[in-house]
């Protein structure tokens, strides 16, 4: 039986416990991911494209090895996949290292 206390504020005895929410929050989207990209070209020395890969992309020197390599061999390949913002930032700094350095090396973004 209800106390008339209960009954009255329309509250019941487990009020005060702590539940299960019932309520659903809408699944939030993961946000896409983007690719970056290193081209090969003709000109830009092989140690620059690895001190690249290290530099930015955070690879041992065996891994920018590799990955220069299959570069060169297929003429493109992913340096790593990242939030947009993140692989556009990445996109940025290979650019200016390049421009600097007076290399073609060309990076891109692609969404994955």
């Amino acid at each position: 039986m209800l106390r008339k206390d209960h009954m009255m504020s329309g509250k019941d005895q487990d009020d005060d416990d702590v539940g299960v929410k019932v309520e659903t929050r809408p699944k939030t989207k993961r946000p896409p991911l983007y690719k970056v990209l290193i081209l090969n070209d003709d000109y830009t020395p092989m140690e620059f494209v690895v001190h690249v890969l290290e530099r930015y992309f955070g690879m041992t020197h065996s891994q920018a090895v590799e990955l220069m390599l299959t570069v060169h061999q297929k003429g493109v390949a992913v340096a790593g996949v990242f939030s947009h913002e993140i692989a556009e930032t990445k996109v940025a700094l290979v650019m200016d290292l390049a421009q600097r350095h007076q290399h073609p090396l060309q990076c891109t973004m692609e969404k994955e």
